[in-house]
């Protein structure tokens, strides 16, 4: 992961993306209180950019694309991005103290990893301006934030195993084109976990977590074949996403209605995911579900794409 250190001290700004599970296969939850996993994850362009700058004492600012404060992220000691680059700082013996300033384009608790993307988004950052460069131990760090985190470093397609945090790149030659249709209000994590826990577990073949939908999955992307992909598409959370938020189904029905190859909850939802055929028709299917009035928001973005990266560093004295 190049990193472009920055020895001028000048603030760096990271773009990083969203991620989508293209399936997610989930076991019974483990004595630590994590879920066992075995996600594919592949990221999107949907991005939030990240500027980390040195300051006298640690600060974050969270606004959206129009400069609007976002409801639902912690700017304080909470945000999992200051958290980053405290870890980061107490593993390297650099200073904290910085400002973080970020500009959310990925939805708030939409099962896409926002607060992940913005924890590796700021390692990515730090690092530069310190002018570190390891890998490992940015992914090290990455482990012990979240389990999504280490993913959006690398970006890319991936196979997430253990919660998620240790992951494997997997070959994906095709590009996709997808549709996000963003539902008003999010949905926590820990409460889709809990509805998961409450409902019958799937099972799977023998030797598998969950329902073992990734197979199919990465069979699919394996012949870079998007037909197969749309169909084998999978969510063992998605059940519990739909009991707590039951209007999501017929956002799924709208969608494949509309054309879309297949249709998935992404992550812990309410975010779902369409896979379209080509450009036009993610853009003709974006239409159609905004015209039903199914969604709050409905983005078209290509993946794969890369994982956190160093923009153009912003010119002195800019934020």
């Amino acid at each position: 992961m190049p990193l472009a250190p920055d020895s001028t001290g000048r603030p760096v700004t990271v773009r990083v993306p969203a991620k989508v599970n293209l399936a997610l296969d989930v076991g019974p939850r483990r004595p630590d209180g994590y879920h066992e996993l075995r996600t594919v994850y592949q990221a999107v362009g949907l991005v939030d950019a990240v500027t980390v700058c040195a300051a006298t004492s640690p600060a974050c600012t969270v606004v959206d694309a129009a400069g609007a404060p976002v409801p639902g992220v912690p700017a304080g000691p909470g945000n999992l991005a200051l958290r980053a680059v405290g870890a980061l700082a107490a593993r390297t013996g650099q200073d904290p103290a910085v400002r973080i300033d970020i500009v959310k384009g990925i939805p708030v608790a939409g099962g896409m990893a926002g607060g992940s993307a913005d924890a590796a988004g700021a390692l990515t950052a730090a690092a530069a301006l310190w002018g570190l460069d390891d890998a490992a131990l940015l992914a090290d760090v990455a482990a012990g934030l979240g389990s999504d985190v280490p993913f959006l470093l690398a970006g890319g397609t991936a196979l997430g195993t253990g919660r998620g945090e240790r992951v494997e790149p997997v070959p994906c030659p095709g590009g996709y084109d997808w549709v996000l249709a963003v539902a008003d209000g999010g949905l926590a994590t820990p409460d889709v976990y809990a509805a998961f826990d409450r409902l019958p577990a799937p099972h799977g073949p023998a030797g598998t977590v969950g329902s073992g939908g990734s197979e199919a999955v990465l069979a699919a992307l394996a012949t870079a074949d998007p037909v197969a992909l749309g169909r084998a598409l999978s969510n063992d959370l998605e059940p519990a996403a739909l009991a707590l938020r039951p209007a999501l189904a017929a956002v799924l029905e709208q969608g494949r209605a509309l054309g879309a190859l297949g249709g998935v909850v992404s992550g812990s939802g309410p975010t779902v995911a369409f896979l379209a055929a080509s450009p036009q028709a993610a853009a003709d299917l974006a239409a159609g579900l905004l015209a039903a009035g199914l969604c709050a928001r409905a983005h078209v973005a290509r993946g794969p794409v890369p994982g956190a990266r160093v923009a153009v560093p912003a010119a002195a004295g800019e934020r």
